[in-house]
């Protein structure tokens, strides 16, 4: 495994950094309640966790299979592919659920604004499919196939994570002014962001250990 170890090393730190995408809230609630958008908000938020705790655990397991050195290749595919198959069913689930809720009421370009982020989370998705099916089809039988193969998905990684930016800089937007008074009252966004705050801290440490 020595030539498949460092390889899988770079595809875990790319996966790593800041890696947990969500509806990342800070601030206080809101004084005044706006009861059409905290209806709005509570449809966001309340699956949010659920998903969130899904994306979470994928990025610890690739993180975790990078790191085992007794892993076999074949152990190492099956333990990305299971996870790059979890990140793509969280992001569609959080595409779902954004284009299920709604434009936020009484927002300005709030359709837009909404419709964006699910086009985004949807493409990330099938980014992370794509990912899926690459793993899969990597030739397990045949060590230095297997390193070429998975340095191949590292760097097929650099691409989704610029499509991960750009679904955090769209969520973002989605977030700001009553949106997001209204998000942050709902229990389920401020459960998802103290659970991201601690995953993102564990990855970055897992991105930068041995």
């Amino acid at each position: 495994m020595e030539g498949t170890k460092p390889v899988n090393k770079k595809l875990a730190a790319a996966l790593s950094g800041g890696a947990v995408l969500v509806l990342a809230l800070t601030g206080c609630t809101s004084d005044e309640g706006n009861k059409e958008l905290d209806a709005w908000a509570k449809k966001v938020c309340d699956a949010v966790p659920a998903q969130n705790a899904k994306i979470s655990a994928a990025y610890v397991a690739i993180t975790k299979a990078a790191k085992d050195t007794t892993s076999t290749p074949k152990e190492l595919q099956e333990a990305d592919s299971k996870a790059f198959q979890d990140l793509a069913e969280g992001y569609k689930a959080r595409a779902s659920l954004i284009s299920g809720a709604g434009a936020p009421p009484g927002v300005e370009n709030g359709a837009k604004v909404q419709q964006d982020v699910v086009k985004k989370l949807t493409s990330l998705s099938a980014a992370y499919a794509d990912l899926k099916e690459r793993v899969d089809k990597l030739d397990t039988k045949d060590q230095g196939k297997f390193a070429s193969g998975l340095k191949d998905v590292s760097a097929e990684m650099k691409q989704v994570e610029t499509q991960r930016q750009s679904a955090v800089t769209a969520l973002k937007k989605l977030e700001s002014g009553d949106t997001k008074k209204a998000l942050t009252s709902q229990e389920g966004c401020k459960q998802a962001a103290e659970a991201s705050g601690a995953a993102e801290a564990s990855g970055a440490a897992g991105a930068t250990g041995s």
